[in-house]
């Protein structure tokens, strides 16, 4: 069984035991989470919410607040001495899936 839930403005396919990363929650580490957002559950039968399917739901225990790798963002126009150099790591909460309720 799967679903698809929506978070921090992407959309994420999730089934129990997944560990995933998603944009920044305000949690601290150990405790549970609940997705409201369910636009699809998937399995024997599928069902397509809309846009989410009604009572359904999806829970997650947080396991780490981190953030990622940098990344290099460099700017450079030819012939007119422009260079700027800047770094950027996005904060994410990483999450294991424990319970799909359909």
């Amino acid at each position: 069984m799967y679903a698809v839930i929506a978070t921090g403005g992407k959309q994420y396919r999730v089934a129990e035991g997944d560990v995933v990363r998603v944009e920044k929650l305000d949690a601290e580490v150990g405790e549970n989470v609940k997705f409201d957002q369910v636009l699809a559950i998937g399995g024997d039968e599928m069902k397509v919410g809309t846009p989410v399917v009604d009572g359904a739901s999806v829970e997650g225990e947080v396991l780490a607040q981190d953030r990622a790798r940098k990344v290099i963002v460099y700017k450079y126009k030819p012939k007119r001495g422009y260079h700027r150099k800047n770094g950027h790591r996005q904060a994410y909460t990483e999450l294991k899936i424990t319970k799909i309720n359909g």
